[in-house]
């Protein structure tokens, strides 16, 4: 079902669809907030904020940065599986303003009440969720109220970050949680878009070996992850839980595979997808690992966040925005400079992790290789996401959308 997603908006086009404040001002975000953290973790700058540094750090990364392109994905994917307009202008607005407002009453919460700011920053998500549902349900799309679900763990892990960091002075379970929900996040929608994506471009240009399709195999990796995850929640460091993870990481790993990434290299747009999704199984592995004293703990967790999130985030961003303004569907040398800068960020992350001895140049060549991939991505999209299109520009907009969709399928 056709959703006319601009012709029957008349606003400022940043507020004609979800993707484009989300991403543009959550990309932004991304960037600030690690060129502050560098400062701070070296003790050459303090934070207003009542949560502990790593705890901001933690929380502006994994509740801050995260949901916002979560919410951009949410709300241009919705109109797709349910046949609805979108949310657009004023209420998008609201939205937009309350999550800025939580960025700065996290920052600054050492000046007022923890509950207030616990409240703002959590309203966020909790409108998102309402908004969400409501869509879902109106579309009668049951199938993807499961996207929902993880929406809403996310929000309660949220909530018991606040609870947790003032009332035990950290956030240990809740960093967890969150964490668990975005690497599930990753593995259900990934899931559905790489193998899709992937497809229809090999099709196109590269006929031959496709990704398989859906099947037993992806479901009994999804319950495995699920289950490893809430193992690695509740005792990380248990030897159950390092089974558990080892043997997710394995199914991850052999259901990337399936889908044929090594045949994609000739377009990055969607072999970044892949390299993306490599760091889910990486990071279960090195968890895994982790439970057994084999590499310290965060080594897992830089690639989940680093590598799966960053680099997902980023890949989905740029196709996302590419499409919704009818752009080609292809990587500029601009667009792949990005990627391979978040990709040095994800590697230099997690190897200095595993390298102490290289830790301080490898922390600042990952903060910068990140700030410069979000910042790279404001400016390189930032244009697109901003810019009206005109009359004309809207006819040539439909067309190449319409295109775009025939090409290949964003209905996950």
């Amino acid at each position: 079902m056709a959703v006319p997603r601009y012709r029957e908006y008349q606003g400022w086009p940043l507020l004609a669809a979800g993707f484009r404040p989300f991403f543009l001002f959550g990309a932004v975000w991304a960037a600030i907030a690690i060129l502050v953290w560098l400062p701070v973790f070296y003790g050459e700058l303090r934070l207003t904020s009542a949560f502990a540094p790593r705890d901001w750090h933690v929380h502006e990364m994994l509740y801050g940065y995260l949901p916002a392109v979560i919410t951009g994905f949410l709300f241009t994917a919705i109109p797709n599986w349910t046949g609805r307009l979108p949310i657009q202008g004023k209420p998008l607005l609201a939205l937009v303003v309350l999550w800025m407002a939580g960025r700065a009453c996290v920052t600054f919460s050492a000046a007022g009440p923890w509950w207030l700011a616990m409240l703002i920053d959590a309203g966020f998500l909790s409108l998102v969720a309402a908004a969400a549902t409501r869509e879902v349900a109106a579309g009668r799309n049951w199938r993807n109220l499961i996207v929902v679900a993880l929406v809403l763990l996310l929000l309660a892990g949220n909530l018991a970050f606040h609870l947790e960091a003032h009332f035990f002075e950290g956030a240990d379970y809740s960093i967890r949680i969150g964490i668990a929900v975005v690497v599930l996040l990753i593995s259900l929608i990934g899931g559905r878009i790489i193998p899709s994506f992937t497809r229809n471009w090999l099709a196109r240009e590269n006929p031959g070996r496709l990704p398989l399709p859906f099947d037993r195999s992806d479901k009994i990796t999804l319950a495995a992850s699920a289950l490893a995850l809430l193992s690695w929640i509740v005792a990380p460091g248990h030897p159950i839980a390092g089974v558990l993870l080892g043997a997710a990481g394995l199914l991850q790993l052999v259901r990337l595979f399936r889908w044929a990434g090594d045949r994609t290299s000739r377009e990055r747009l969607v072999l970044i997808l892949h390299v993306g999704y490599f760091f889910v199984p990486l990071g279960f592995l090195f968890n895994a690992a982790a439970a057994f004293d084999i590499v310290p703990a965060s080594a897992g967790i830089h690639a989940w966040m680093v590598g799966g999130a960053g680099i997902m985030t980023l890949a989905v961003m740029t196709r996302a925005s590419l499409g919704h303004t009818g752009q080609e569907l292809t990587a500029s040398l601009a667009t792949q400079a990005i990627y391979f800068v978040i990709i040095v960020a994800a590697v230099a992350r997690v190897c200095a992790v595993l390298e102490p001895a290289y830790s301080e140049v490898l922390l600042h060549v990952a903060a910068f290789a990140w700030a410069a991939a979000f910042f790279g991505f404001a400016v390189i999209f930032g244009p697109l996401l901003l810019g009206s299109t005109g009359r004309a520009g809207k006819r040539r907009q439909g067309s190449l959308e319409r295109a775009n969709k025939q090409r290949e399928s964003e209905r996950p």
